[in-house]
């Protein structure tokens, strides 16, 4: 039998390496953030996007007013590519961690609040006043909204979260600009 090249390997030498490689860890471990307290959430700002909205969409655009700094913004897009169905997205996640969005879009209403609802359906004759404007409540597995139909736009909150949620975020909606 050919003797090994690399010496004897003994107990010793298995515990030693087990101890440096412990180090290794512990180091990692207490010098390296590992996000046990973090939440995730990446928040974002909208005011550009908004803006831009607001001078070039062919509706008034919604934008939150007032709410506390508990909420925040993760996500906002704005899309005119279809001067037939222009959309605005304004994503947010609520001071109980909940998803809360605010859609709206100048396509036809039935099937842009399908989409966007993840197809919830109107919760009967139901209807929600908030921020001075009576809002139809739609139930669905995913999201529940309220939604808000006008001519030449079509207005939804949704929310993963409580009814509390999307409605103080519709009272909290300010429309301006628009063409």
């Amino acid at each position: 039998m050919a003797a090994d090249k690399r010496g004897n390997k003994t107990l010793i030498d298995l515990v030693l390496s087990m101890v440096v490689l412990g180090v290794v860890v512990a180091v990692i471990f207490i010098f390296i953030p590992h996000g046990s307290k973090a939440d995730g959430v990446k928040p974002v700002s909208f005011s550009v996007e908004l803006g831009q909205a607001r001078r070039d969409a062919p509706y008034k655009v919604a934008g939150p007013q007032g709410l506390s700094a508990k909420w925040r913004a993760t996500s906002v897009t704005y899309n005119d590519t279809d001067p037939k169905n222009v959309t605005w997205h304004l994503g947010f996640v609520d001071p109980d961690d909940e998803y809360v969005a605010v859609e709206q879009s100048n396509a036809p209403a039935a099937p842009f609040i399908s989409t966007v609802t993840l197809k919830a359906h109107r919760d009967g004759t139901r209807t929600v006043t908030a921020g001075g404007q009576v809002w139809e409540r739609y139930a669905g597995d995913k999201y529940n909204a309220l939604v808000r139909q006008q001519p030449g736009v079509t207005t939804v909150v949704l929310s993963t979260g409580p009814d509390t949620s999307i409605t103080q975020m519709a009272a909290a909606l300010q429309e301006r600009g628009g063409k």
